[in-house]
């Protein structure tokens, strides 16, 4: 039998038998990988703190006849521990986890693989904001399933102004110039770099971006509502 070997972060794992558990994972090169990890309950196992959760590790594998393969060894690579030590921190990280495993088929870009490390790396600074860390993550979100909305042109094509309020159109995933609306420069520049960065850690240091979040997330999470469906 030919072993693969492959990194991976968990998405879930529910107990089976008196000892195993069935987990999934996402990879970089496989997608998502489900199988049966044997024994990893018992106290001296070896691959029990390969498959902690907020961690990334070594994975190796039988590929099973059906969609459940077989582990064979768990080697952890990378545990952003500092996430449980916050009980806010860990509750995000679930729910982002969740939401990515919705978003997602069975073989995922690569993308979503650095994605979820890079929001992992996030939580586990306690000086970035969660309401920044979801937003970001969202909009990544929405980005990576072809659905950036327009940063740069209102709805009739117009460049976008400094000087102009807008409302946003989510049936044409753009601004649309109104004299009474509440959308300006700032939440502009924001929602670009929300769709535009790698790295939530350059959204943090943005002066006043702290102040616009609320209308960020409400734009972000009807775009994802709409479109995603996690």
């Amino acid at each position: 039998m030919n072993h693969i070997q492959t990194k991976g972060i968990i998405l879930s794992r529910t107990d089976y038998g008196e000892a195993d558990k069935i987990i999934t994972l996402l990879t970089p090169d496989h997608g998502k990988l489900r199988m049966m990890a044997r024994g990893v309950r018992r106290i001296k196992s070896k691959s029990a703190g390969g498959i902690e959760l907020f961690s990334v590790s070594d994975i190796s594998y039988i590929k099973g006849r059906g969609e459940l393969g077989t582990l064979v060894s768990a080697r952890l690579l990378r545990h952003y521990g500092d996430i449980v030590k916050d009980v806010n921190r860990t509750m995000l990280g679930y729910d982002l986890i969740k939401q990515l495993h919705r978003a997602t088929e069975d073989e995922p870009e690569p993308e979503y693989f650095d994605l979820l490390e890079r929001a992992f790396i996030s939580l586990n600074n306690p000086d970035i904001s969660l309401d920044l860390i979801r937003v970001w993550f969202e909009g990544q979100l929405i980005k990576l399933g072809g659905h950036t909305p327009n940063l740069f042109t209102d709805i009739n094509g117009e460049k976008l102004s400094p000087d102009q309020t807008y409302s946003f159109d989510y049936d044409a995933m753009a601004f649309d110039a109104s004299e009474t609306g509440s959308l300006g420069a700032n939440h502009i520049k924001c929602l670009r770099l929300c769709f535009g960065v790698n790295d939530p850690q350059i959204l943090h240091q943005v002066q006043g971006i702290t102040a616009i979040l609320p209308e960020l997330a409400t734009i972000i999470k009807t775009a994802l509502n709409t479109f995603i469906r996690v």
